[in-house]
Formats: structure tokens, sequence, C-alpha cells
């Protein structure tokens, strides 16, 4: 640094242009004594210059007396600062002297020490927000005014990823909506303009999300947005299903009902003119009661089973009697209605660890009942078994096989859900079923560790394939 451009530089040479004036003023005012004194004038100029010399050695060493205890301070607090600037807070600065500019030193230290704190909360709060948007199940995306992402979490960024991959034109979207996801940017627009939270659910491919958008407000505008967004796609199936469910009971139990009710009042009004007429209105009342009993022990029966309260009793199961006891019990009806019904050979490998035989034959029986009133006269129907070996282990394969009408195939994935009704080739009849059949099926073998599906071609027939393993495995397995 030029030395006349720093502080004590510019005293230096004020003092330094004093003391020449001075130093004048005083020769002009008394040079007629000092030629009384000093009659040579050698002598004259010899004073003036040893007086010159002194002022200058007397400001000389004040100038370098105040670089000490002034400009070498306040350099240490510039580069001190400098680096606080830079991001060094734990900078401070000697404390040399007790006058202003020590106080001023002071200051400088309490000032970082008490930014460092700042800075050091700020990073806990930063981190413990950032810990906290990394845990969140929920995706976190903050917009500014623009459309542009300032802020996500890991789920938010993944979100944004996969929508971003489909194209959501629309060509009446301003420039500064281009970065907010199609199915958000409606939202977006609404919470800009009018400053209000936002609540929507947004239908995403075969997702449904559910959107809450917050502003996020500045002194006197909107400076952007936060939206959480959460996946109820799992919530809004099951409220589906239960409307459904409650649809579904509803028409079920209205059916007989409706029969039971016009029959007793036809009883009542004397309707029936012989006793044969009134045995069928009662027959008619009978099996209709009979069938709402069924419904509700179903509805119990799967309920218990969905909530786990199920009771079973597992034990060391030889599968091939249970086939036997199927096969005997279906062999007759089978012969009646001119259907073949074959069994596969006894296998004695065929033994579970853990099996309840009762609930097992109930899945057999049900499975072999849906065969025999959808397999026409002529046709045959197969009930096979055998072990088998994949990776996670050894299982035991059933199969029933039967040559019907067969499943069509957009109904094929929904033949395990509660009160399912395929095309009239499959719709139950006059047997008077409730629907439930299959839904309790797959619970009682999801309930054994194993796994239950099937494929059908229309006119060729179905195949159901009944997966058990041969050791004990939890359900979840």
């Amino acid at each position: 640094m030029v030395i006349w451009r720093s502080v004590v530089g510019k005293m230096w040479l004020t003092i330094m242009g004093l003391v020449g004036v001075v130093i004048i003023t005083i020769g002009l005012f008394l040079l007629e004594y000092i030629d009384l004194k000093f009659s040579d004038p050698v002598k004259i100029k010899h004073l003036f210059i040893y007086s010159g010399i002194v002022g200058f050695l007397l400001t000389t060493f004040f100038a370098f007396f105040l670089l000490t205890k002034i400009t070498n301070p306040l350099r240490e607090m510039t580069d001190a600062a400098n680096r606080v600037a830079q991001g060094d807070y734990t900078t401070r600065v000697a404390i040399r002297s007790k006058d202003e500019i020590g106080e001023l030193a002071n200051t400088f230290n309490q000032m970082a020490s008490e930014l460092q704190t700042l800075i050091r909360d700020i990073q806990h709060e930063r981190d413990h927000l950032s810990s906290v948007l990394r845990s969140m199940t929920d995706s976190v995306i903050s917009f500014d005014a623009e459309g542009e992402v300032i802020l996500t979490n890991p789920q938010g960024q993944h979100l944004i990823e996969e929508w971003n991959s489909v194209d959501w034109s629309d060509e009446d979207a301003p420039v500064r909506d281009a970065h907010v996801p199609g199915p958000l940017r409606e939202s977006f627009r609404n919470v800009i303009a009018t400053g209000n939270d936002l609540t929507a659910k947004v239908h995403v491919k075969s997702g449904v999300w559910s959107v809450v958008m917050t502003p996020l407000a500045a002194t006197d505008s909107v400076r952007g947005a936060v939206a959480v967004l959460r996946d109820v796609t799992e919530e809004f199936r099951v409220d589906k299903m239960r409307k459904d469910f409650v649809a579904n009971v509803s028409h079920e139990i209205r059916t007989p009902l409706s029969m039971v009710q016009g029959y007793s009042e036809a009883l009542m009004d004397d309707i029936a003119a012989s006793p044969e007429e009134r045995r069928e209105l009662v027959q008619v009342i009978h099996d209709e009661s009979l069938r709402m009993g069924r419904l509700v022990k179903d509805l119990l029966d799967l309920a218990r089973m969905e909530a786990g309260y199920l009771e079973m009793n597992f034990q060391h199961l030889d599968m091939n009697a249970l086939l036997s006891r199927v096969y005997r019990k279906f062999a007759a009806l089978a012969k009646e209605r001119q259907i073949a019904l074959s069994k596969s050979e006894e296998d004695p490998s065929l033994m579970l660890e853990a099996g309840d035989g009762d609930r097992l034959e109930q899945v057999l029986t049900n499975l072999m009942d849906n065969a025999l009133r959808h397999t026409p006269s002529g046709a045959s129907i197969e009930l096979r078994a055998s072990r088998v070996e994949k990776d996670d282990g050894e299982w035991i394969e059933i199969q029933i096989i039967d040559e019907g009408q067969g499943i069509p195939p957009e109904d094929l994935p929904y033949i395990f859900e509660r009160f399912y009704k395929a095309d009239k080739a499959r719709k139950r009849g006059a047997s008077g079923g409730t629907g439930l059949g299959l839904a309790i099926v797959k619970n009682l073998i999801v309930a054994h560790g194993g796994t239950i599906g099937a494929v059908s071609e229309i006119g060729v027939g179905t195949t159901f394939t009944i997966l058990l393993p041969t050791t004990t495995r939890s359900a979840s397995s």
C-alpha cells in the first residue's frame, strides 16, 4: 500500500505540512529578533535547517508510532474480515491495546463468534431438515415462482424423474411452468395466483397421489410453493373395494330377501290354492334362507381369515388320503352328469409336514364343485398331484384341470376377489353360490404358506394350480 494513501500517511503529510507552516511563520515573525541574536546569515540558515530536521524526525517518529498502533491492527482486521467472508468463521484478531482500536478488535471477535454460532445453528437445522426429508416416505418438492425445483428429498427426486419420462403436452402452459411435472401444473398455478393452500388427488398411470401444496410467502408476493405428495393408490383401491363390497353384499342379500318377503306375503294372502303350491313356496323360502345363511357364514369366515383370527389345526398330513376322499366325494356326481373324473396315482412322497386337512379339503371341494358346475357332459376333469422342486425348496403341486368353457382373459386376474362374477359361461347358477368361494380358497392356501393360480382358455378349459410347501413355512414367505 502506498504510504500517502493510508490514514497514517495522510496524517504524516498533514503534520509535515503543519510543521513547515509553523517554521515559516515563526521565521517571518521572529526574523528581526533572530537578526539581533544571530548576526551571521549562515547561522540563521543552519537554525532553520536544524529546526526542519528536528520537525521531520519528530513527525516521522509519530507516523511510525501511528503505523504500529493504528494501521497494522486495521490491516489485520481487514484480512480477518476477508477470511470470515470466505467462510472461515474461526478467525480472530489479536487485541493489543485497550483504546478504540482494541475495542474495535474485541467487537470484531464477538461478531465473528456470534456469526460462527449462528452459522453452526443454521447448519444443524439444515442437517436436521435434510434428515427429516430423507426419512419421509412422502415426496417433498419445493418450487420457486418460476417453477424451478429448488429443494426435494430422494423420494421426490425419484418421482420427478419418473413423471418427467411421461409426455405432458400442454400447449397453453406458460414457459415458467415447464419444469413443473404435468400433474402438478394446475395446482402450482392456482397456488402461485391465489397464495392459498391447495389439496388435490392426481391420477398418474395406474397410481393415485394425494397432493398438498402450500405457498412460500415473501413480504409482498409468493416466491414459490412446496408440494407434499403421498402415494394413496392402496388406500384408494381399498376404499373402492370397500364400496364395491358393500354394494355387492347389498345386492346379494337383497335378492333372497325380496324372494323371502314376496313368497311369505303370498302365503299370508292365501295365494297358493293347493298344498303342493304352498310347499313349493315354502321350499323357495327355505332355499333362499339357506342361501343367506351361507352368505353370512362365508362373510364371517373371510373376515376372520383376513383379520388373522382363523383357527388352523396344523399336523402331519398325507395328501394321498385327502385326494382320495375328495375324489370319492365327487365320483358319483360326475358319473351322474356323464363327466369323466380321474385322479393321479398315489405317491408316497406327497406328505405335508404341517397342514390342516379339513381346510385343504374345503379348498379342493370348492374347486372341484366349480369344475363340475362349469364342465359340460362328455368332458373330463382331472385331479392331479405331484412333488416338485424349486429354488426355494420342495413343494406339492395340486392341479384341478377341467374341460369347461373357460374364463375370459380380462376376468382371470380378478377371480380370487370377493363377489367375483365372470361372464355368462362361468356365472353362478341355480346352486346358490355366494361368490366368496375362491376368495376363501386363496386365504386358506396363503395361511398354509402356499400359492394358488389359474390359467384358462375359452373353449378349452381351466386349470387351477396349488403349491403347498412340504416343510413348515410362514404365510409371508
